[in-house]
């Protein structure tokens, strides 16, 4: 794709996509490990069981709006940033998703016809 310019919208900077989205588990992981925070430790102090910790801070399971509030209670800071990450990350792995890019190409085409 080529734009009238000669400049393929997917070179410009701020059209970049990484090759392997972030999600925020990586995130607060580095920050519990930078402050010497243990997982287990961190789940009793903000109420939510470790499993349920590992699997955000492992990329396993989504972070949820009260358990973002939570966490940026507990470490000062701020919980939309957090939140924003997942929702790119959520976007950016809906897109690599094959079988449901092409339900969106269907509906589409569906819509045009509206």
């Amino acid at each position: 794709m080529v734009t009238l310019q000669g400049v393929n919208p997917n070179m410009i900077a701020n059209n970049l996509k990484p090759f392997l989205p972030t999600h925020p588990g990586e995130v607060l992981k580095d920050e519990l490990e930078f402050r010497g925070i243990s997982q287990r430790g961190f789940a009793q102090k903000i109420g939510v069981s470790y499993s349920v910790l590992n699997e955000v801070l492992n990329g396993k399971r989504a972070l949820n709006t009260e358990l973002a509030m939570m966490v940026a209670a507990a470490l000062d800071v701020d919980a939309a940033p957090l939140l924003a990450m997942q929702n790119e990350y959520d976007m950016q792995m809906a897109e690599r998703n094959v079988s449901f890019m092409e339900k969106l190409k269907s509906i589409r085409r569906v819509a045009a016809v509206f």
